[in-house]
């Protein structure tokens, strides 16, 4: 067996220890520089990164995938341009030789090793930092993210977030020791057994990726399955081909630089209502899954898939209280970013901002229900107001469906803040629109207690704040959150917050008022998720993301 593997490793080992170090203090790391500059990157990288994407425009992209039976175009970007690449189509009648194919590498895989196996995966995340900008527009332009979000979040962030998991796995694999001699005392001599410990991966393991971040959401997974010995079948969403299609093409290429079988990683395209996934993940030889998307299919996964361990992130109603703040232009002005961030589809925005009947105090003096959605939405309108500036930090609507929603829900309650259409200047033909915040009661929970993807956020008029806190732990228990906030100068209202969010298990922002938002999250220090409530039954990432992808088999002997 080559010994690249092991090479690779020394070559990233730097990287990886940090990446090691990170975890264990939670304090801030970033591996992969987030910011596009010439001067971080260089003078030509945007433009070659640029050039290579438009060069899979109108193509058939070279790859080869088992068992598909000619190709298909599926992508539509929601910035107008026209995209036309076509891949192999995966179909049913050819799984069965996608998964021989899969399957035929894994023993060697397996007998390379912890190191092996890491030193290779690195390996594939360096290569796919060097195509980063090529990323970058791949994203941009099957999820709608504008270019920077798209760089940061589909390109940096999401390598930052891969090297976590694999820097999880590789600490969870050398748990135990490759071998060990068994002593037991005896009358006589003792006996005497030498044992070997092998980590080996459970199969294959399959990543359903998404439309909104088919990189973010699909890279811990895959990842984390690779190195821990499985061969990976990466299924895109339809609309968001091209930036696996990339990852897998990367992935491929440094296996069968290392003396791999690349069918270790393949890439599984389908037509938009094939239906692929549920005979994929129904698969015996399926034994690892991960999804990001609705609840219904995650649902379904979890119920159905019985022969492997399903790792979900799915729908939720993410929540802010507000009781109090003594800095209300400041929180005004950070909710008005969280809610206009990529158009608000993010697994992590806020929908629902409970707020008392009666108002609030700030430091502006006492503020009414009607005078804290007049204040966020100003904010909102301020942020927005330059339409240049605007589609920036909006990016495009990512397909019809959230419109829909979007065009639906002023029929909720009463119009706090409208939508608007904006022109894109430098794409014509993209859908872009700005959030809408609309009030509603309590007793509405009907509408805010299920969850509206898109830029649409609900002003829950409340009692007061206990009731305030009473609904977001049940709506977040019932619905599932990926994200809370609270806004108090009441200390004891922020143990209250603090209470409710470990009850219903999520994560809670407090107070946030600067350049951190709550539905960001920051890889190394941040879980993304916690797996204790409906909206994700996994973090990103901890040694449980990780530790049910591998299992170690044991032999021994007399010595």
């Amino acid at each position: 067996m080559t010994t690249i593997g092991t090479d690779r490793l020394a070559t990233h080992r730097e990287r990886l220890d940090a990446a090691i170090a990170a975890i264990r203090g939670r304090g801030y790391h970033s591996a992969f520089p987030e910011s596009p500059s010439p001067r971080v990157y260089g003078e030509t990288a945007a433009a070659d990164g640029k050039a290579a994407f438009e060069a899979h425009l109108s193509t058939t992209y070279a790859l080869d995938t088992p068992g598909s039976r000619g190709t298909v175009i599926t992508e539509q970007s929601p910035f107008g341009i026209t995209m036309d690449v076509a891949y192999p189509r995966s179909v049913e009648d050819g799984l069965d030789e996608l998964m021989a194919a899969a399957q035929q590498g894994i023993s060697d895989w397996r007998k390379a090793g912890i190191d092996a196996r890491t030193g290779v995966t690195l390996e594939i995340l360096a290569r796919l930092h060097q195509r980063v900008f090529e990323l970058a527009n791949a994203v941009q332009h099957t999820s709608g993210q504008a270019f920077v979000m798209a760089f940061q979040a589909g390109g940096a962030h999401a390598l930052d977030r891969a090297l976590e998991a694999v820097a999880y796995a590789y600490e969870e694999m050398n748990r135990y020791p490759a071998e060990a001699t068994w002593e037991k005392p005896a009358k006589g001599n003792p006996i005497r057994m030498e044992k070997t410990f092998t980590v080996t991966g459970r199969g294959v393991a399959l990543v359903i990726g998404c439309n909104t971040f088919p990189t973010w959401n699909s890279w811990p997974g895959l990842f984390a399955s690779l190195v821990t010995g499985n061969a990976v079948v990466v299924k895109p969403h339809p609309l968001a081909v091209l930036p696996l299609a990339i990852t897998v093409e990367v992935c491929r290429e440094v296996l069968a630089e290392a003396g791999f079988d690349p069918n270790l990683v393949t890439l599984a395209v389908e037509r938009a209502g094939d239906g692929l996934a549920k005979p994929l993940a129904q698969r015996p030889e399926v034994k690892l899954i991960d999804f990001t998307g609705g609840t219904e299919f995650g649902e379904w996964l979890e119920q159905n898939a019985t022969q492997a361990t399903v790792f979900t992130e799915k729908a939720g109603v993410n929540a802010v209280i507000i009781d109090s703040t003594d800095a209300f232009k400041a929180l005004c002005g950070n909710l008005a970013f969280t809610l206009s961030l990529y158009s608000g589809q993010m697994c992590t925005t806020t929908q629902n901002i409970f707020v008392p009947a009666g108002g609030i105090e700030t430091d502006e003096g006492h503020k009414s229900f009607d005078e804290v959605g007049t204040g966020i939405a100003g904010a909102m309108g301020k942020l927005l107001g330059d339409d240049a500036r605007a589609v920036e930090i909006l990016g495009g609507i990512v397909n019809q469906a959230v419109i829909s929603r979007l065009e639906l829900a002023p029929e909720y309650g009463e119009v706090v803040l409208e939508s608007r259409a904006i022109q894109h200047p430098s794409f014509p033909d993209a859908v872009v629109r700005t959030p809408l915040l609309v009030a509603i009661d309590a007793k509405d929970d009907e509408v805010y207690g299920r969850e509206c993807f898109g830029p649409v956020s609900f002003l829950v008029r409340t009692a007061d704040t206990a009731e305030s806190i009473d609904l977001f732990r049940s709506t977040v228990t019932e619905g599932g959150a990926m994200t809370a906030g609270i806004y108090s100068t009441d200390a004891g209202v922020l143990e209250q917050a603090r209470d409710a969010a470990l009850d219903a298990g999520v994560a809670l922002s407090e107070n946030l008022t600067g350049q951190v938002f709550v539905n960001q999250s920051a890889a190394f220090s941040d879980f993304h998720g916690t797996g204790a409530n409906p909206a994700a039954n996994a973090t990103y990432t901890d040694g449980a993301y990780v530790a049910s992808r591998f299992r170690v088999i044991q032999s021994r002997r007399h010595v």
